[in-house]
């Protein structure tokens, strides 16, 4: 195995509020960038992006996730 740095991409489906799925989000920047005043670029480059489950981009990458959602939203009251 290489061990040259190159680009990999990790996902992550959760089924949350938009509330929620913010703070997780702030909280993985925070991982990846724990000082967010330091002066450019990141010592590890990196870039993350949020699609919601209405967008097409997550029923492609996340189709038992979004199929799971859709199916709790129908149980609760």
């Amino acid at each position: 195995m290489s061990e040259d740095p190159g680009v990999h991409e990790l996902r992550l489906g959760i089924y949350a509020t938009q509330q929620q799925a913010d703070e997780i989000k702030e909280r993985i920047t925070r991982l990846l960038c724990p000082d967010p005043d330091h002066a450019p670029p990141c010592p590890v480059p990196w870039s993350m992006s949020m699609v919601h489950m209405s967008d097409p981009d997550a029923r492609e990458r996340h189709p038992g996730l979004v199929e799971q959602a859709e199916a709790e939203k129908h149980l609760r009251p």
